[in-house]
């Protein structure tokens, strides 16, 4: 049996909050002017201000939503509170960025308190161009797939991930 090397797919995103998909978009994530690639490794000050967002394309008319959750809110073991949502921005033009967009939920920083957090930015091209977008009752317990279904955006054309961990460290064991 062939594995697969995709690193949405080994980091489990794909099943525990996608399902699998064609990218069909380029989406670029810095912080601090350094690219961000899928795994990184970064700890909350790192990401404490929203990262830059840089979305391919040359269609100024089409239309994207973008969402980042966090995937094991709030923790790995225990990931009750699965997806977080911890920004969502809609309209965005193509070969834009969210900053051009409407922002439907503001930006706030991961902030995990045990263990290490999959931190997924997923990109959906709006297939009837702008539209209308009520904000979430409550950032815990988003759920991608049933958003997606609701504003009919099908499925994901790009999507990226980060790890984050607490300040300090990971919360494993400490030297006696």
């Amino acid at each position: 049996m062939a594995r697969d090397g995709n690193p949405l797919v080994v980091s489990r995103v794909i099943g525990d909050v996608l399902d699998p998909f064609a990218a069909t978009t380029e989406l670029r994530l810095f912080a601090d002017a350094r690219i961000i690639g899928n795994g990184y490794r970064l700890r909350p000050s790192q990401v404490a201000a929203r990262p830059r967002v840089e979305i391919g394309g040359h269609d100024f008319r089409a239309a994207y939503t973008l969402i980042m959750v966090d995937a094991d809110a709030p923790s790995p073991g225990n990931p009750y509170l699965r997806e977080y949502l911890h920004w969502l921005v809609t309209d965005i033009p193509g070969s834009t960025g969210p900053s051009f967009g409407n922002e439907i939920v503001s930006y706030e920083g991961p902030q995990p308190s045990m263990g290490i957090h999959r931190i997924v930015l997923v990109l959906f091209r709006q297939a009837a161009g702008r539209q209308r977008v009520s904000a979430p009752e409550w950032r815990q317990n988003f759920n991608i797939r049933q958003f997606s279904q609701e504003y009919n955006l099908g499925p994901p054309v790009a999507a990226s991930y980060y790890n984050c961990h607490r300040e300090n460290g990971t919360g494993g064991r400490r030297p006696c």
